[in-house]
């Protein structure tokens, strides 16, 4: 739990009292607000222990009787001497929480730095989103003796003046709603292949549309086929689980646009008859990470009831399983809307179920705007390893926005071209189209396969193959070998800066 608190930190008696300070640019101490814990600062800066660096944390264990501090533990946490920004204090918020949770600290007091020129509300969401996300931890399936359970932060006071006391409130709800919607992705994501099924996303989404007012339709099989979904059917029938076409709707009742939101839900792929080799293939049950960040952001979107923009969000979902009855290479199917696609390689599956589901909704909905999201290509992470996903857009616009909202939400993106020369690569002999372009531009020819389901809709593609799991170590994600929950909070600054 976070709130937002006039209490003074000299009243505060839990586990961990929180200051931030700056580096000096002059080589002097950092300076504190509190004048008891400066004494604190310059004794440990003449030792070299407090620079003030990002994320440097130091650790006091007050003297009641002289410190006038009545918690147990004082945290001193450092901000650099850079611009401030937003990342800033997500990072700072996640390295808190690090240290909270290997102290086993339950109780904590933040002292926000509002003599900084930063806005307080800013502040307090992305000290919040990085608080959450830095105590993510999946135990679901481990079983740990008593002495070794791990310690929940249950408490988490944020001190603000009384002048600042709406905008910090504004800022940490905001804050916790991105940041749980983090640890809804990484929860879906952690999730084996043997529970998180295509039912599972459709379960889900009839969960978050009961709670939130949420219009949900689940596709099943037999109207895909009426349908001609080709993609979907064509990557499912190895496996003995039905595919589920999941289709969320946020209305506002305005004459608004609508923003159409595609999420791949590849529950799990092992290549099909284009098998994978084994090293690495239990990763893949992350392949619907894009999915989950649809989901995630329409259960935000159902809690924040913005009113500028409907939302629709699809996500195809099955599994991609080698059987007698499985997808061949050679084999060619007809996607929805009529196109013919021959299969060369069934592991390029991600945009057979895609181009149903983007050809579809852009049909059905005639959005203003689309993004999807997917863990398209393992190319991507050759072009930008997993510090970056990549972007690609037929609309300058809608691309800059996306951008724009990466940067607010700490996950940058970083644009590719798309042009006409890259077709080339996707002519097939038999078919219209091919699913796979050779390993030359892989991202691209992918994204270029998936451009020929949106028409004329402006649309955006993200490919986090690279950042989904395995991504950056930042410290408000704890395990940057497991699922990193990308791109949700990215949706969801899209939403609430629509314009």
């Amino acid at each position: 739990m976070i709130v937002v608190s006039n209490k003074k930190a000299s009243q505060f008696s839990g586990d961990m009292l929180v200051y931030f300070v700056r580096q000096s640019e002059k080589k002097r101490a950092p300076v504190c607000s509190d004048k008891l814990v400066q004494e604190r600062i310059d004794h440990a800066f003449e030792l070299g222990d407090c620079l003030g660096k990002k994320e440097e944390c130091l650790l006091i264990y007050p003297e009641r009787v002289f410190d006038g501090v009545r918690a147990k533990r004082l945290l001193i946490v450092g901000l650099g001497k850079d611009e401030l920004n937003r990342e800033l204090f997500r990072r700072a918020g996640g390295a808190i929480a690090r240290k909270a949770l290997a102290l086993k600290a339950e109780k904590l007091f933040l002292v926000v730095p509002e003599e900084l020129s930063f806005p307080v509300a800013e502040m307090t969401e992305c000290l919040s989103e990085g608080l959450i996300l830095g105590s993510y931890r999946f135990r679901k399936y481990k079983k740990e003796e008593e002495e070794e359970k791990s310690v929940e932060i249950k408490r988490i006071g944020l001190y603000v003046s009384d002048a600042s006391m709406v905008h910090a409130r504004k800022g940490v709800k905001r804050g916790i709603a991105a940041g749980n919607a983090g640890g809804v992705v990484r929860d879906m994501a952690n999730e084996p292949g043997n529970v998180w099924t295509p039912q599972a996303f459709a379960d889900f989404a009839g969960k978050i549309a009961g709670e939130g007012g949420l219009v949900c339709r689940i596709m099943e099989k037999e109207e895909m086929q009426q349908l001609k979904m080709g993609g979907l059917l064509g990557v499912s029938q190895g496996s003995a689980l039905p595919p589920k076409l999941v289709v969320l709707e946020y209305r506002t009742g305005k004459n608004v646009p609508t923003l159409l939101l595609v999420g791949k839900g590849l529950t799990f792929d092992s290549g099909g008859i284009s098998l994978k080799a084994g090293e690495g293939m239990g990763d893949m049950k992350y392949d619907m990470c894009g999915g989950a960040a649809v989901m995630a952001a329409m259960q935000v979107i159902a809690e924040e009831k913005p009113g500028r923009v409907d939302v629709v969000a699809l996500v195809p979902a099955t599994e991609n399983l080698p059987s007698s009855s499985a997808l061949k290479p050679g084999d060619i199917i007809t996607q929805y809307g009529g196109k013919t696609v021959e299969v060369l390689n069934t592991d390029a599956e991600g945009r057979l179920i895609l181009a149903d589901a983007l050809a579809y909704g852009v049909e059905q909905y005639k959005p203003a705007a689309v993004v999807d999201v997917a863990t398209l290509t393992g190319a991507v992470i050759v072009g930008l390893g997993h510090h970056r996903t990549g972007l690609l857009a037929n609309n300058d616009e809608l691309a800059e926005n996306v951008l724009a909202a990466g940067e607010r939400a700490g996950e940058p993106l970083w644009r590719l071209p798309l042009a006409e020369e890259y077709k080339e690569q996707l002519k097939s002999q038999v078919a219209d189209l091919k699913n796979i372009g050779g390993k030359a531009g892989g991202t691209i020819t992918a994204a270029t396969f998936l451009q020929e389901f949106v028409g004329t809709a402006p649309w955006a593609h993200l490919d986090i193959a690279g950042t989904a799991w395995n991504y950056t170590e930042k410290s408000y994600i704890p395990n940057s070998k497991g699922p990193s929950g990308i791109a949700a909070r990215t949706l969801i600054e899209l939403v609430r800066n629509w314009r």
